[in-house]
Protein backbone atom coordinates (compact mmCIF):
# COMPACT_ATOMS: atom_id res chain seq x y z
CA UNK A 1 0.00 0.00 0.00
CA UNK A 2 2.80 2.38 0.94
CA UNK A 3 4.56 1.64 -2.33
CA UNK A 4 1.36 2.43 -4.23
CA UNK A 5 1.10 5.84 -2.57
CA UNK A 6 4.74 6.58 -3.29
CA UNK A 7 4.36 5.64 -6.96
CA UNK A 8 1.16 7.68 -7.24
CA UNK A 9 2.87 10.67 -5.61
CA UNK A 10 5.81 10.49 -7.99
CA UNK A 11 3.46 10.23 -10.96
CA UNK A 12 1.52 13.30 -9.79
CA UNK A 13 4.74 15.24 -9.30
CA UNK A 14 5.79 14.26 -12.81
CA UNK A 15 2.53 15.53 -14.25
CA UNK A 16 2.90 18.82 -12.37
CA UNK A 17 6.43 19.26 -13.61
CA UNK A 18 5.32 18.56 -17.16
CA UNK A 19 2.51 21.10 -16.84
CA UNK A 20 4.80 23.83 -15.51
CA UNK A 21 7.08 25.35 -18.19
CA UNK A 22 10.73 25.36 -17.26
CA UNK A 23 12.00 28.91 -16.73
CA UNK A 24 15.00 28.04 -18.88
CA UNK A 25 12.62 27.79 -21.85
CA UNK A 26 11.88 31.52 -22.07
CA UNK A 27 14.10 32.13 -25.11
CA UNK A 28 12.52 29.15 -26.88
CA UNK A 29 9.06 30.37 -25.85
CA UNK A 30 9.70 33.83 -27.32
CA UNK A 31 10.82 32.33 -30.63
CA UNK A 32 7.91 29.89 -30.71
CA UNK A 33 5.29 32.56 -29.91
CA UNK A 34 6.89 35.09 -32.22
CA UNK A 35 6.51 37.74 -29.53
CA UNK A 36 8.72 39.32 -26.87
CA UNK A 37 6.94 40.87 -23.89
CA UNK A 38 8.94 43.65 -22.24
CA UNK A 39 8.07 45.61 -19.13
CA UNK A 40 8.93 49.32 -19.37
CA UNK A 41 7.77 52.49 -17.69
CA UNK A 42 4.86 54.40 -19.23
CA UNK A 43 5.20 57.45 -16.95
CA UNK A 44 8.89 58.31 -17.18
CA UNK A 45 9.45 60.64 -20.13
CA UNK A 46 11.61 60.33 -22.21
CA UNK A 47 12.64 56.82 -21.12
CA UNK A 48 9.14 55.38 -21.37
CA UNK A 49 5.87 57.30 -21.85
CA UNK A 50 2.64 57.34 -23.84
CA UNK A 51 2.46 59.33 -27.06
CA UNK A 52 -0.77 61.08 -28.17
CA UNK A 53 -2.05 57.79 -29.63
CA UNK A 54 -1.57 55.99 -26.32
CA UNK A 55 1.38 53.90 -27.51
CA UNK A 56 4.31 53.52 -25.10
CA UNK A 57 7.43 55.05 -26.64
CA UNK A 58 10.83 56.28 -25.51
CA UNK A 59 14.43 55.29 -24.92
CA UNK A 60 13.65 51.95 -23.28
CA UNK A 61 10.81 50.85 -25.59
CA UNK A 62 13.30 51.45 -28.43
CA UNK A 63 15.71 49.08 -26.69
CA UNK A 64 12.91 46.52 -26.35
CA UNK A 65 12.24 46.76 -30.09
CA UNK A 66 15.92 46.29 -30.84
CA UNK A 67 15.92 43.05 -28.82
CA UNK A 68 12.82 41.84 -30.68
CA UNK A 69 14.42 42.70 -34.02
CA UNK A 70 17.48 40.63 -33.10
CA UNK A 71 15.17 37.70 -32.36
CA UNK A 72 13.03 38.34 -35.48
CA UNK A 73 9.85 38.54 -33.40
CA UNK A 74 7.24 41.16 -32.55
CA UNK A 75 7.50 43.22 -29.38
CA UNK A 76 4.71 43.90 -26.91
CA UNK A 77 5.29 46.56 -24.27
CA UNK A 78 3.73 45.96 -20.86
CA UNK A 79 3.61 49.06 -18.62
CA UNK A 80 5.18 48.59 -15.18
CA UNK A 81 5.94 50.79 -12.17
CA UNK A 82 8.58 50.61 -9.48
CA UNK A 83 6.37 48.65 -7.10
CA UNK A 84 5.48 45.82 -9.50
CA UNK A 85 8.21 45.52 -12.14
CA UNK A 86 10.17 42.74 -10.38
CA UNK A 87 6.98 40.87 -9.48
CA UNK A 88 5.80 40.97 -13.11
CA UNK A 89 9.09 39.37 -14.13
CA UNK A 90 8.92 36.72 -11.41
CA UNK A 91 5.32 35.88 -12.30
CA UNK A 92 6.08 35.49 -15.99
CA UNK A 93 3.89 38.42 -17.05
CA UNK A 94 6.90 39.80 -18.91
CA UNK A 95 9.92 38.10 -20.50
CA UNK A 96 12.29 41.01 -19.94
CA UNK A 97 12.32 44.11 -17.77
CA UNK A 98 13.88 47.37 -18.98
CA UNK A 99 12.37 49.85 -16.56
CA UNK A 100 14.78 52.47 -15.18
CA UNK A 101 15.79 50.10 -12.36
CA UNK A 102 18.94 50.78 -10.37
CA UNK A 103 21.24 47.78 -10.01
CA UNK A 104 21.51 47.06 -6.27
CA UNK A 105 22.71 44.02 -4.25
CA UNK A 106 19.24 43.53 -2.78
CA UNK A 107 17.57 43.43 -6.20
CA UNK A 108 20.15 40.96 -7.49
CA UNK A 109 18.72 38.47 -5.00
CA UNK A 110 15.26 38.84 -6.55
CA UNK A 111 15.77 39.13 -10.32
CA UNK A 112 18.58 38.37 -12.74
CA UNK A 113 20.19 41.74 -13.43
CA UNK A 114 22.14 41.38 -16.66
CA UNK A 115 25.71 42.61 -16.92
CA UNK A 116 26.90 45.03 -18.09
CA UNK A 117 24.47 47.71 -16.91
CA UNK A 118 23.00 49.86 -19.68
CA UNK A 119 22.56 53.32 -18.11
CA UNK A 120 23.08 55.27 -14.88
CA UNK A 121 21.39 58.05 -12.95
CA UNK A 122 21.61 59.91 -9.68
CA UNK A 123 19.02 60.97 -7.13
CA UNK A 124 17.76 64.54 -6.94
CA UNK A 125 14.82 66.55 -5.67
CA UNK A 126 12.47 68.61 -7.81
CA UNK A 127 11.26 71.33 -5.48
CA UNK A 128 9.13 74.46 -5.46
CA UNK A 129 11.34 77.53 -5.98
CA UNK A 130 9.69 79.30 -3.05
CA UNK A 131 11.20 76.71 -0.72
CA UNK A 132 14.67 78.08 -1.62
CA UNK A 133 16.30 74.73 -0.92
CA UNK A 134 20.07 75.12 -0.54
CA UNK A 135 21.18 71.68 0.67
CA UNK A 136 19.91 68.16 1.23
CA UNK A 137 19.81 68.91 4.96
CA UNK A 138 17.02 71.38 4.18
CA UNK A 139 14.66 68.40 3.74
CA UNK A 140 14.67 67.68 7.46
CA UNK A 141 11.13 67.43 8.79
CA UNK A 142 9.65 68.28 5.38
CA UNK A 143 7.12 66.12 3.53
CA UNK A 144 8.74 64.92 0.31
CA UNK A 145 6.98 62.97 -2.44
CA UNK A 146 8.60 59.76 -3.68
CA UNK A 147 7.79 56.53 -5.52
CA UNK A 148 7.07 53.24 -3.80
CA UNK A 149 9.91 50.77 -4.25
CA UNK A 150 12.66 53.36 -4.85
CA UNK A 151 15.75 52.02 -3.08
CA UNK A 152 16.88 55.48 -1.94
CA UNK A 153 13.71 56.42 -0.02
CA UNK A 154 14.91 54.93 3.26
CA UNK A 155 18.51 56.32 3.11
CA UNK A 156 17.24 59.83 2.36
CA UNK A 157 14.77 59.65 5.22
CA UNK A 158 17.44 58.41 7.61
CA UNK A 159 20.32 60.65 6.52
CA UNK A 160 18.49 63.90 5.84
CA UNK A 161 15.37 63.54 7.99
CA UNK A 162 12.91 63.86 5.10
CA UNK A 163 9.33 62.75 5.75
CA UNK A 164 8.90 60.48 2.71
CA UNK A 165 5.37 60.24 1.27
CA UNK A 166 5.52 57.40 -1.28
CA UNK A 167 3.10 56.98 -4.17
CA UNK A 168 2.53 54.13 -6.61
CA UNK A 169 3.34 56.19 -9.70
CA UNK A 170 4.73 59.51 -10.86
CA UNK A 171 1.31 60.93 -11.81
CA UNK A 172 0.10 60.61 -8.21
CA UNK A 173 3.34 62.06 -6.84
CA UNK A 174 3.19 65.03 -9.21
CA UNK A 175 -0.43 65.74 -8.34
CA UNK A 176 0.49 65.79 -4.65
CA UNK A 177 3.42 68.09 -5.43
CA UNK A 178 1.27 70.53 -7.39
CA UNK A 179 -1.36 70.56 -4.64
CA UNK A 180 1.28 71.46 -2.07
CA UNK A 181 1.05 68.21 -0.13
CA UNK A 182 4.83 67.96 -0.25
CA UNK A 183 7.57 70.50 -0.91
CA UNK A 184 9.44 68.43 -3.47
CA UNK A 185 9.67 65.15 -5.32
CA UNK A 186 12.70 62.90 -4.74
CA UNK A 187 13.40 60.70 -7.75
CA UNK A 188 15.95 59.88 -10.47
CA UNK A 189 17.52 63.06 -11.83
CA UNK A 190 16.96 61.86 -15.40
CA UNK A 191 13.21 62.03 -14.91
CA UNK A 192 13.24 65.78 -14.22
CA UNK A 193 15.18 66.77 -17.36
CA UNK A 194 11.98 67.12 -19.38
CA UNK A 195 10.21 68.98 -16.53
CA UNK A 196 12.85 71.71 -16.36
CA UNK A 197 11.94 72.77 -19.91
CA UNK A 198 8.17 72.54 -19.41
CA UNK A 199 6.30 75.83 -18.71
CA UNK A 200 3.87 73.82 -16.58
CA UNK A 201 6.67 73.37 -14.04
CA UNK A 202 8.19 76.85 -14.25
CA UNK A 203 7.74 77.44 -10.52
CA UNK A 204 9.89 74.41 -9.67
CA UNK A 205 13.61 73.76 -9.87
CA UNK A 206 16.30 71.13 -9.24
CA UNK A 207 18.81 73.22 -7.28
CA UNK A 208 20.93 70.52 -5.65
CA UNK A 209 23.76 68.33 -6.89
CA UNK A 210 22.70 64.76 -7.63
CA UNK A 211 23.69 62.09 -5.13
CA UNK A 212 23.91 58.30 -5.14
CA UNK A 213 24.72 57.92 -8.84
CA UNK A 214 23.99 54.27 -9.61
CA UNK A 215 23.82 52.16 -12.80
CA UNK A 216 20.60 50.81 -14.27
CA UNK A 217 20.20 47.13 -15.04
CA UNK A 218 17.74 45.31 -17.25
CA UNK A 219 16.61 41.95 -15.94
CA UNK A 220 15.46 38.43 -16.70
CA UNK A 221 14.21 35.90 -14.16
CA UNK A 222 16.88 35.16 -11.54
CA UNK A 223 17.12 31.48 -12.48
CA UNK A 224 17.73 32.42 -16.12
CA UNK A 225 20.56 34.89 -15.60
CA UNK A 226 23.29 32.41 -16.52
CA UNK A 227 21.18 30.49 -19.03
CA UNK A 228 20.58 31.08 -22.75
CA UNK A 229 18.19 34.01 -22.25
CA UNK A 230 20.40 35.81 -19.75
CA UNK A 231 23.49 35.28 -21.90
CA UNK A 232 21.69 36.52 -25.01
CA UNK A 233 20.79 39.73 -23.22
CA UNK A 234 24.29 40.16 -21.79
CA UNK A 235 25.75 39.96 -25.31
CA UNK A 236 23.08 42.36 -26.56
CA UNK A 237 23.92 45.01 -23.95
CA UNK A 238 27.64 44.63 -24.70
CA UNK A 239 26.89 45.27 -28.36
CA UNK A 240 24.76 48.32 -27.48
CA UNK A 241 27.76 49.83 -25.69
CA UNK A 242 30.28 48.89 -28.38
CA UNK A 243 28.17 50.06 -31.33
CA UNK A 244 27.10 53.32 -29.70
CA UNK A 245 23.41 52.35 -29.92
CA UNK A 246 22.70 53.70 -26.45
CA UNK A 247 24.37 57.02 -27.21
CA UNK A 248 22.35 57.29 -30.44
CA UNK A 249 19.08 56.75 -28.58
CA UNK A 250 20.13 59.24 -25.93
CA UNK A 251 20.52 61.88 -28.66
CA UNK A 252 17.27 60.84 -30.36
CA UNK A 253 15.29 61.44 -27.16
CA UNK A 254 17.17 64.67 -26.33
CA UNK A 255 18.65 63.29 -23.11
CA UNK A 256 21.77 65.12 -21.86
CA UNK A 257 24.94 63.10 -22.62
CA UNK A 258 25.68 60.55 -19.91
CA UNK A 259 29.29 60.23 -18.67
CA UNK A 260 28.45 56.59 -17.90
CA UNK A 261 27.57 55.82 -21.53
CA UNK A 262 30.67 57.55 -22.87
CA UNK A 263 32.86 55.60 -20.44
CA UNK A 264 31.23 52.27 -21.33
CA UNK A 265 31.45 52.98 -25.07
CA UNK A 266 35.13 53.92 -24.87
CA UNK A 267 35.93 50.78 -22.87
CA UNK A 268 34.01 48.57 -25.30
CA UNK A 269 35.83 49.74 -28.43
Amino acid sequence: MLRRFVVAGLAAAGLMAAATPSPAQTLDKIKKDGELVVGTKADYKPFGFRDPSGAIVGFEPDLAKDVADRLHVKVRIEPVVGSNRMQFLQQGKIDLMIATMNDTPERRKIVGIVQPDYYASGVNVFVAKKVALKSWDGLKGQKVCAIQGAWYNKPIAEKYGADIVAFKGTAEAETALQQGNCIGFVYDDTYFVDHLNDPKWSSFEMPLESINVEPWGLAVKLEELNGPWGQFMANTVKDWHKSGKLIELEAKWKIPPSPFLKKMHDEAK
